[in-house]
């Protein structure tokens, strides 16, 4: 073929006779569940309440701002991004660890894997939270933090974190979900260094290259490719995991929406619009993460 030939034309997809019966199985399940909850149930809809809690009208600014809802979307999106970047650092730490020849290094993340990975994650984060907020924060000082500093009251503060009153809630969730991810991404980092060739160690070792050198110029360039799809996939994981930490009141969109739940008495509605705002966050990250990956091939043809 030529170089200048241009790339065979993409297959269009065709529906097929599959495709409409799963249409149509959809359809009927989407149809049997308003059926039962309507006559069934005998459940009257009132969506004007819940909507109520997304946004709202501000006296004193004259403007509409964010109420309790989106305000809890907000903290489940901050607690995701910080926490994954914990556990990004975390994994890599670890993920090294589990592949190096020290064996004291090893049985520390071996350690940490496994302790993670097979205790259910309600019983880890009602431990850690525990242990953290009533022994840790005290002796840093954390809790002690002046709300009403220059830094604390600023706005890339209340931004970045939230309320500085809620701070030290915020950090424990944040800490939490990081230890609770940092244990997967662990082995997604030490099966992204595992899967480089041992001839490739080999070689570079040949040539003088110094253990460090080795990692950072030949196996993590590599490693990384490999590893971001996964990563990606674990921060959109990390999102929905963060509605675990709404046990320990912190105040992220599943906390909230139990709240407003309970009081509106409006469950049907408050849970579908809350499921739907989530699939919304979850679905978006997941097109960019595609679309970044799409461009990640191009530029390495």
């Amino acid at each position: 073929m030529n170089r200048n030939t241009p790339p065979p034309s993409k297959l269009k997809k065709r529906l097929t006779v599959v495709d409409f019966l799963l249409y149509g199985a959809v359809a009927l399940f989407i149809f049997y569940a308003v059926y039962r909850v309507n006559d069934v149930l005998v459940y009257h809809w009132n969506w004007s309440k819940v909507l109520g809690f997304l946004v709202k009208f501000d006296d004193e600014s004259e403007a509409w701002v964010s109420n309790l809802l989106l305000q809890g979307l907000w903290t489940t999106l901050r607690l995701a991004l910080w926490a994954t970047v914990l556990a990004t650092v975390f994994g890599i730490v670890m993920g090294y660890w589990r592949t190096c020849k020290n064996l004291t290094l090893r049985i520390i993340s071996r350690t940490y894997v496994e302790l993670i990975r097979n205790m259910p994650p309600v019983v880890f984060i009602f431990i850690f939270y525990f242990f953290v907020s009533s022994q840790i924060f005290p002796a840093l000082g954390i809790e002690d933090i002046d709300s009403e500093g220059a830094f604390a009251s600023s706005a890339m503060f209340h931004f970045m974190f939230g309320d500085p009153q809620l701070f030290s809630n915020f950090l424990a969730g944040m800490l939490c979900l990081a230890l609770f991810e940092g244990a997967y991404i662990t082995e997604i980092v030490r099966a992204g260094i595992q899967s480089t060739e041992k001839g490739q160690w080999e070689a570079a070792r040949a040539i003088g290259l110094s253990p460090f050198n080795v990692l950072r110029d030949i196996v993590i360039p590599q490693a990384v490719r490999k590893i971001l799809p996964p990563l990606a996939g674990q921060f959109i994981t990390l999102i929905k995991d963060s509605a675990i930490i709404s046990l320990i009141s912190i105040q992220e969109l599943t906390f909230v929406a139990t709240e407003v739940a309970a009081t509106t008495t409006r469950v049907f509605e408050t849970w579908i619009l809350v499921g739907f705002m989530y699939f919304i966050l979850c679905y978006s990250f997941a097109l960019l993460f595609a679309h970044l990956e799409r461009r990640a091939k191009r530029s390495q043809r």
